[in-house]
């Protein structure tokens, strides 16, 4: 799910799916054979969707190759993120909360930085604020949660952020993936309560809809691109 460099999001890319949240290997072997390009291990206690060290370390030694492990962080501590490091195979890091550049980038990892999409926040200050972020992720706004709200914000907001691909988060789910593409435009969805049964627990059903409708919607829009460059 990490693009190499920055560049604008664009329809004709085909739309990286991160299922987040992942708490138990059965579920991240069940998204990595279904074909998602990122899993998301989440490292901040107070989530209900929390992973155990253990559980982190099995699945990130059990995904594919081309498969991105994200490792996701509150506010963390140096010593907190390094001891996850040095246990479990990550191979980018998303911050989630108030974090510098600075902060982001002392690991020598690809990271993603979050932007919690409050009313008058403005991701295109976040992405200059953080040149070296691979992505931005937008998520929704609670003043009590860190993400895994359920809940989302609109969309066509993401099209204001042009510095970095934009990944977008915050009540996504097979029956509104779609139309938050189409209205977004953004480069890869990040989805956790969507697909799920309950919290932590993933449904491989809900997840094989999901990459089913991104596809068929990613198809649609390059199908219709294309007719449009043959209108003489």
């Amino acid at each position: 799910i990490v693009p190499a460099a920055a560049s604008p999001s664009s329809f004709l890319m085909r739309t990286r799916i991160k299922i987040c949240g992942l708490t138990r290997p059965i579920d991240a072997r069940s998204a990595n054979d279904a074909g998602v390009d990122a899993l998301g291990l989440i490292f901040y206690r107070p989530s209900p969707r929390a992973v155990d060290m253990g559980a982190a370390a099995e699945i990130a030694a059990d995904v594919s190759p081309f498969t991105t492990v994200v490792g996701v962080f509150v506010n963390g501590s140096p010593q907190e993120i390094e001891e996850v490091l040095a246990k479990v195979h990550v191979t980018c890091l998303q911050f989630h909360g108030d974090e510098s550049a600075v902060d982001c980038e002392q690991y020598g990892i690809p990271y993603i930085k979050t932007v919690r999409m409050k009313d008058g926040v403005l991701p295109t200050e976040v992405a200059r604020s953080h040149p070296a972020a691979r992505a931005i992720l937008l998520d929704s706004y609670h003043p009590q949660k860190y993400g895994g709200t359920g809940e989302s914000f609109s969309w066509e907001r993401a099209r204001d952020c042009r510095e970095k691909p934009v990944v977008l988060a915050g009540g996504l789910n097979p029956l509104n993936v779609a139309e938050a593409i189409m209205l977004s435009g953004a480069y890869g969805v990040d989805v956790s309560t969507g697909v799920e049964s309950a919290p932590g627990i993933k449904d491989p059903s809900k997840i094989a809809d999901l990459i089913a409708v991104v596809r068929a919607c990613n198809q649609a829009v390059t199908t219709a691109t294309e007719r449009g460059n043959d209108t003489p």
